[in-house]
Order: structure tokens, then C-alpha cells, then sequence
């Protein structure tokens, strides 16, 4: 078997197939270790779930190989250790994937009706989902496929739309009008997560509006305008406040109040601004505190991004040619006082597409999110969820309380549809059965609302959901979770909402820990991207290298909420390590004799030295996993390996494997052999792949597989 050097490609395969067939990815089929009240403890971490629309990233190996590190450690610590897989149906991220099928095939799915579409979409993603769970397979995932969960399984569509109702009927979910992230492309509104910020140069126009003077890069919005707002301490405008003005908006003349808030910057332009509430979300603030005051929202932009009807002779026309006319009109009339071409200002645009969002104000559902933010606040300052890196927690912290109330309406049909019914009359019913007569008018025209919930709602859910909340013996021995690990990109769109609504729906916190990744960068320190084509493929080079090499390039790059920078450099650094270890295994086995066994060693002062040392280290590794210093550990191990056991002991130990007396070199065999097999231990939930492919090769008697060997 060590005749040859070491291929991964020759044995992963073949070792993964070991290990599932097994049973031990399954906590119930373990050896535990019992307490003194013989019950057995527990570990558990629910995987992120990838999403389910195309092949994994090098961000997923990252989560992949740091919890099934954790995994692999705990298990053979003896817990009950279940690590339970997942996928994600990804509402827009896979809309966007298929809409792009579609567009291959020369067809549009406005044009497909709901029930088939939702069908092509769900074969589509359980195609994906295979390939991408054959893809964590590669990774060497000691997860318990037997456990395996999806989004839209029929109890999480189910339990997912309990909680909405449960919300509802306590007045934490409501229904209102809202300004929302609107992509005129894929015409939903989006969370914002999906949005990219970019910055923009502009015009900027100063118009004549009346007796003031505005500066806006909008003037197509001009006859959405309901009022004039100035700083209440600007002194230029203390004599307008309260007063109304005329203004010209080409098509008409409009009268607005000039209205005094705080938010009117004095330094921007001319300290005076157009406040247009249909689409602007800080004008729409600005009416929210003026509504007796001041006329409500008048939209002039329609959902495809072109002039309303209320627009007059520019119905229809695109925004930019809107705009472009709109200020030669205004030019004509002589109200244009100047124009500013150099404006830079931050632009919100879809993260898919790129296009500008257009504010829309529409009815959506939005949870109210203070209350359910407390007890979570609660829960990570009193300790009882903390965060890795700690300092996570401040960033935390200042986003639950400056938290505003969540849209979970998309338009859009991949999803979990929202449990909502309308009838002509008005009246929203909110239950999962269509009603059979409205309560109110007795009618029976009702219609479910068409929209289903953002992603975000349901794999807010996730720890709870994916162990059979509330009754399954899974909840009842793994909930909470120990470990959350994920990127801490979104440590506010989805470790906040699992820990709000897993203390609302449960009463319990989800999980002890938060691990926090960073995200993977290119040797140059860039984040990868397509677009900059220095994306590397985790399964591709794992083909090349090795799993083994990849996780561990990942590993030791990877401090708690730091970038790791990944090249194909370093991971064909641990692919030299691999052959090491495989090197050092055959060293220490070619001088292996059955005899041995039978011969009680007599160990030298430098043998004791040498042993007490793997002691010290075994220690200091367990305590760097325990404290998620993971990347330390790895280094431990790795140079431990190569440049104490390989340089110094091994070589140390060449001329008693050549003595002619038995007893000394079984007792250097015996030492190197211990060496050997504890540091195989160490260095399993970093590279599991050739660590058993060599314990399996390794003289012992009645062993099962290394990844249940007693740490």
C-alpha cells in the first residue's frame, strides 16, 4: 500500500464511502460516552443551508471544513454529535439563476402560469441540490445525510406559515404600505441584503421652485412632490416655515408647504429639498412625521421603471429620457438656476442585475421586529449566546437597536406561498385553508395573496425547524444547537432572525456559539469574483490536490472573522504535507515486526521526553479547538508533524531500528508508532481523508475507523 506515493484521487472516494456506510454520521449509531446519570452528552450544529441552484463556492468549503472539524472533534470526544444537513430553496437567488435559463431557451416566466413554473423550478433545484450534496460528499461532510432537510419540505412550508399566523394574531405581523427595494428587471421587492450600494456621479439640478430654490439629481419626480423642506435652525428659511408656495412642474402648478425636519442637511445644495414620499425613502420618513401637515405619497413612476399616467405627455417614457426632457422643459421655462455635473452620491442597485431600484410605496407584510429584538439583545449581553470573535457583539448590538420593521413579502412564486386570503370587499384573512365565506361581507370571492415570504423568514427558522419543532425526539436532545457557524456578512440578515425568532417561537435560545467566518480572498487580498476571474474552483482543485490539502489551506488561513486568503500556491503546500504524512507513515511501519508485540519496551530518558511532549501537545491542541482557535491548532499540529516527529524524532531514531538487540528497536518502533498514531488523532478533523486511509492500514487489533477513536 506505501510502495507508492499518496493519490487522493485513488482513495477519498473510496474512504467517504467507508465512512457513510458505517452509520457513525448518524449520532444514534455512536459509541457515546455516558455521564454519571448515564446520560450521554450532546453536540449538534445545523449546516447553513447551500443554496440549491448551482455548485458550491470556496465560501462553502470554508463553513464546511471548519464544522466538520468541530464535528469530527466532538464525535470523537464521545458526544452524541449530530451535524444535520441542509438545503435551501433560495427564493430570489434562484429565480435569478432560472430566469436566466429561460432567457437560454428563449422564454420568459411571466409568460408560464404559477403552478408551472413552481413545477420546472422545483425539478430544477432538486437536480442542483443533488449535485450539490454529492459536491459536500467530496468535502469529506461527516454529516448525517439520514436527517437531511430542504426549505421547502412539506412540515418546514407548514411550520414556516405557523409562524406567520402565530405573529399576526399577536399584532407582530402587519400589513401596510411602505416604501420597498423595487427592481423594475425582476419586478419584486427586494430585502435589503439584496442590494449593492454603489457610488455614482450625477447631475445635480438646482430648480427654481417658487420663491426657493431646490437641489435635486431627480427631477423626473418633481410631480410626485408634496412638499418643501427646509432645517427648522436654517435661518435663510425661517420666514417660509408653515407658509405654502407655487411651483411650476411643467406640466401644471403645484402648491407645496415649506415644512421644517431635523433630517434637511443645510450644507446639501441649497438646504432646501423636494420631498417626493412615493419615492424616496427619506421623504417617505419626512411625510411619516409631517402626515398632518402635508399631502401623502403620489407616485409617478410605475413597476417597470417609466412614467405613470400622472405624469401627463411623459407617460411611458424611461426614466433617463423622462429626465433628459423634463429639464429641457424646465431650461425653456427658465428654472433651472444651475446644474452641478460633478454630484458623487451612493446609489442602491439590485446585487443580481445592477440596475438602480426604484422606491415603490406598496402593501406588503412586514414583521415588527422591537419586540422581538429585545429578548435577543437580552440573550447575547447576559452571556447565554456568545460571539466569535467578541467583538461581533458591538457590531450586533447597534444593529438590533437600530433595527426597523421587515418586509417579508416577495413577488415572486419560489418560495413558501404567504397564508394571507383577500376578499373583493377589502377585508385580509390569514390562516393556511381558503376560507369558505368571508366573516365580514359573506362573500365568496377571495383570492390568496400571490406573494411569498423572503428566504430570510423561513431559514430565520432554521435550527428549530430542521429538528421537528416542537414534539421530535431531535428537538427535544439537540435544541439548542451548540455551534451557529457562518460569515459574518450575515450576522444581521440571518444569525439576528434565527435568534429572534427562535427565543419568540421556542423560548429558548437557537444556539450557545456564533463562529463567524470571514470571506475567502484571492493572494492579492480581492474577494472573488467572476467578473474579475480569479474565482477558484474548491471541488476542481480538491480534484487536483486533494480534499485533505484544501481544508487545511482554508483552516489555517481562517482566524475567527478574518478574510482567509486562499491560492493555489498554498494548497498545493498541504498537498506536500499529505505526502509527508504518508512518507513518515511508511517509514514508521517498514520497520514494524510482529515480534514487537510481545516485547515490554524499555523507554530511554529521550523516549519519556518525547512522550510527556506529545502529551503537552495533544493537550494544547484540545484546548485551541475548545476555544475555536482552529487555525492555531493547525499549525500546531503541522509543524509538530513535520518539524519535531519527522526532522528530529524519526531521524533520532534510525540507528536503534537498525540495533541487533529486539528490545531496542521494538522500543523505538513502539515510541514512533504512539507518535504516529495520536498525532493521526490530532490531525483527523483537519485532514480526514488520508488520516484513515492510513489508520486503516495501521497494525491493530479490532479497530473500527479513526474518525470514532477515542480522542
Amino acid at each position: 500500500m506505501f510502495n507508492k506515493p499518496y493519490n487522493p484521487k485513488e482513495v477519498e472516494d473510496g474512504i467517504y464511502e467507508l465512512w457513510e456506510k458505517s452509520g457513525f454520521f448518524n449520532p444514534d449509531n455512536l459509541p457515546i460516552s455516558k455521564t454519571k446519570n448515564l446520560k450521554p452528552k450532546t453536540f449538534s450544529i445545523i449546516m447553513p443551508p447551500p443554496n440549491a441552484n448551482g455548485s458550491l463556492h470556496f465560501g462553502h468549503a470554508l463553513f464546511i471544513a471548519l464544522e466538520d472539524l468541530m464535528i469530527r472533534y466532538q464525535r470523537m470526544r464521545g458526544k452524541k454529535t449530530l451535524w444535520l444537513p441542509g438545503a435551501d430553496h433560495a427564493g430570489f437567488e434562484t429565480q435569478v439563476v432560472f430566469d436566466k435559463k429561460l432567457e437560454k431557451e428563449g422564454r420568459n416566466r411571466f409568460q408560464i402560469s404559477r403552478d408551472e413554473l413552481y413545477r420546472e423550478m422545483m425539478e430544477f433545484t432538486l437536480s442542483n441540490k443533488k449535485v450539490m450534496e454529492n459536491q459536500l460528499r467530496k468535502l469529506g461532510a461527516s454529516c448525517d445525510w439520514s436527517r437531511e432537510k430542504f426549505t421547502l419540505d412539506p412540515d418546514i412550508i407548514s411550520k414556516t406559515q405557523d409562524t406567520f399566523i402565530d405573529l399576526h394574531k399577536k399584532g407582530l405581523v402587519y400589513r401596510g404600505e411602505r416604501l420597498v427595494n423595487w427592481c423594475i428587471k425582476h419586478q419584486t421587492s427586494l430585502s435589503d441584503i439584496e442590494t449593492d450600494s454603489v457610488e455614482k456621479k450625477d447631475s445635480l439640478y438646482y430648480i427654481k421652485y417658487g420663491p426657493l430654490t431646490v437641489a435635486t439629481v431627480r427631477p423626473e419626480t418633481i410631480f410626485g412632490d408634496t412638499a418643501v423642506a427646509v432645517n427648522p435652525k436654517d435661518k435663510r428659511y425661517k420666514n417660509l416655515i408653515g407658509k405654502e408656495i407655487e411651483v411650476d412642474v411643467v406640466i401644471g402648478k403645484l402648491k407645496l408647504k415649506v415644512i421644517a425636519d431635523d433630517f434637511v442637511d443645510p450644507k446639501f445644495g441649497t438646504g432646501a429639498v423636494k420631498v417626493t414620499p412615493a419615492h424616496d425613502p427619506n421623504d417617505f420618513e419626512i411625510w411619516q412625521r409631517h402626515k398632518n401637515e402635508i399631502e401623502g405619497p403620489r407616485e409617478v413612476i410605475n413597476q417597470f421603471g417609466k412614467m405613470s399616467v400622472k405624469a401627463k405627455e411623459f407617460e411611458g417614457l424611461k426614466i433617463s429620457e423622462a429626465r433628459k426632457l423634463i429639464v429641457e422643459k424646465l431650461k425653456e421655462k427658465g428654472l433651472i438656476e444651475k446644474i452641478d455635473e460633478s454630484y458623487n452620491h451612493a446609489v442602491a442597485v439590485c446585487y443580481k442585475c445592477q440596475n438602480i431600484l426604484e422606491p415603490r410605496l406598496l402593501p406588503q407584510w412586514f414583521v415588527k421586529i422591537e419586540p422581538l429584538a429585545k429578548p435577543a439583545i437580552q440573550a447575547v449581553k447576559s452571556g447565554k449566546i456568545k460571539f466569535v470573535p467578541k467583538r461581533f457583539e458591538k457590531v450586533f448590538f447597534h444593529w438590533m437597536k437600530n433595527i426597523r420593521d421587515w418586509n417579508i413579502s416577495r413577488q415572486i412564486i419560489w418560495g413558501i406561498r404567504i397564508p394571507a386570503w383577500f376578499c373583493e370587499c377589502g377585508e385580509i384573512i390569514v390562516q393556511k385553508e381558503k376560507p369558505k365565506k368571508c366573516a365580514k361581507c359573506s362573500g365568496n370571492k377571495i383570492k390568496q395573496d400571490p406573494d411569498v415570504f423572503d428566504t430570510w423568514f423561513s431559514s430565520g427558522q432554521w435550527p428549530y425547524l430542521a429538528l421537528g419543532y416542537p414534539n421530535s425526539k431531535d428537538y427535544k436532545t439537540f435544541y439548542p444547537t451548540d455551534v451557529m457557524e457562518t460569515g459574518w456578512d450575515i450576522l444581521f440578515f440571518w444569525v439576528a432572525r434565527m435568534i429572534m425568532l427562535g427565543i419568540y417561537r421556542t423560548g429558548k435560545i437557537p444556539f450557545r456559539y456564533v463562529y463567524l467566518h470571514g470571506l475567502v480572498r484571492d493572494k492579492d487580498r480581492q474577494k472573488m469574483s467572476k467578473s474579475k476571474g480569479n474565482v477558484i474552483d474548491p471541488l476542481g482543485v480538491a480534484g487536483i490536490y486533494g480534499a485533505d490539502a484544501v481544508r487545511m489551506s482554508l483552516i489555517t488561513s481562517a482566524a475567527a472573522g478574518n478574510d482567509p486568503v486562499i491560492s493555489e500556491d498554498k494548497i498545493r503546500g498541504y498537498r506536500n504535507f499529505a505526502t509527508k504524512i504518508w512518507n513518515i507513515s511508511r517509514f514508521v511501519l517498514m520497520n514494524y515486526d510482529s515480534k514487537f508485540e510481545k516485547i515490554k519496551p524499555k523507554f530511554t530518558k529521550e523516549d519519556r521526553k518525547n512522550l510527556k511532549n506529545l502529551k503537552t501537545i495533544h493537550k494544547k491542541i484540545t484546548k485551541d479547538i475548545e476555544n475555536f482557535k482552529f487555525h492555531i491548532a493547525a499549525h500546531n499540529i503541522y509543524h509538530y508533524i513535520w518539524h519535531t516527529f519527522a526532522d528530529k524524532i524519526l531521524e533520532n531514531s534510525k540507528p536503534r531500528l537498525r540495533s541487533e538487540n529486539i528490545i531496542e528497536r521494538a522500543t523505538a518502533f513502539k515510541v514512533n508508532f504512539e507518535i504516529l498514531f495520536v498525532s493521526l488523532k490530532l490531525l483527523h478533523p483537519f485532514m480526514p481523508f488520508i488520516t484513515e486511509e492510513i489508520y486503516q492500514n495501521l497494525p491493530i487489533k479490532n479497530k473500527k475507523l479513526l474518525m470514532i477513536e477515542k480522542w
